[in-house]
């Protein structure tokens, strides 16, 4: 009779795409001794009848702006590789934020739903509806691709006419869904907008990121900061007043984003808050210690720590 051993599962399973943007994480889950496997979506398959989930609990570290870095991007299927494993009855946390992070359609419909304010926004998927779309906007407008990162092909148009030429020229952004938004585009105040970072849906930090000149690129990870081409940005820890915090923390929720990020401005036209993204992907800002006194980090991973105790203990 056989009197074999299976090898443990490992407690956690980080499943990502981009190579190097969770060194933090890594160096955060090894000083806290934590058991994890790395699982990049290169090269992954699965049997849709079999495949178990490498670790007892698995975490989404899918990036939107994977399309940017290889046309085999892995969104969609990451959604279901998890939705796979989720049927399997593995916890895998911020799998949830996926449906709201491949769209901004959906984002913005979300913010206008919780009662909050964004830029007024119209939703198109072919190029020549664009124009008629934008009628009623006030210009300058952005047109946007619908799952974007990293500011991905975001283009300002100062007249009707202008719009009119791009979208009959099929110059327009163009999401990989085949989605475009026209959003007005709004004047920062002070240059600057905010990335208000939540765990569990609470509020973790908040950062004021400054950039020269209207760059859309403000992605604040150290993997981010030196691509080839990025903008130099300022980013300095502030606090928002109680109502935006909340106003993040609901849309957090509603979102499913369980790690996540919102950004916002301060409209310098009337002084107005607009939530215009909704981040499913946080690697966090660069140097925490440094702009913030802490690093996030710690407290993703203890989080994520009591999740495992809360998965074993239903296994057992």
């Amino acid at each position: 009779m056989c009197a074999c051993m299976t090898e443990p599962l490992p407690d956690l399973a980080i499943v990502y795409e981009h190579p190097d943007w969770f060194e933090p994480l890594f160096a955060a889950l090894d000083r806290h001794g934590v058991s994890y496997v790395k699982v990049p979506l290169a090269g992954s398959t699965f049997d849709p009848a079999a495949t178990p989930a490498p670790a007892t609990v698995v975490f989404s570290r899918v990036a939107m702006s994977s399309f940017l870095r290889d046309p085999e991007h892995p969104i969609f299927y990451a959604q279901s590789l998890f939705e796979h494993w989720q049927g399997q009855g593995t916890r895998v946390v911020n799998a949830s934020a996926l449906n709201i992070d491949t769209s901004k359609a959906r984002q913005m419909s979300l913010i206008a739903r919780l009662g909050l304010k964004g830029p007024a926004t119209r939703v198109a998927h072919r190029q020549a509806d664009i124009p008629a779309a934008a009628e009623g906007l006030r210009y300058p407008v952005l047109v946007k691709a619908d799952i974007g990162g990293a500011g991905a092909g975001i283009t300002r148009y100062e007249t009707p006419e202008a719009l009119a030429e791009a979208a009959g020229e099929t110059w327009c952004p163009v999401g990989v869904n085949g989605i475009s938004l026209v959003q007005e585009y709004a004047p920062r105040r002070d240059g600057k907008i905010t990335r208000v970072e939540t765990l569990n849906g609470k509020y973790l930090y908040a950062i004021d990121i400054e950039s020269p000149g209207d760059a859309f690129d403000l992605c604040p990870a150290d993997a981010c900061l030196v691509r080839p081409g990025a903008p130099t940005l300022t980013m300095t820890r502030t606090t928002p007043p109680p109502e935006l915090i909340e106003a993040v923390e609901k849309l957090a929720v509603a979102g499913g984003l369980e790690v996540g990020g919102v950004e916002y401005l301060i409209d310098d036209r009337d002084g107005s808050a607009l939530f215009y993204d909704i981040n499913g992907l946080s690697n966090f800002v660069a140097r925490p210690v440094e702009v913030l006194g802490f690093d996030p980090h710690d407290d993703l991973v203890d989080w994520l720590k009591g999740i495992v105790a809360e998965e074993k203990a239903k296994r057992a």
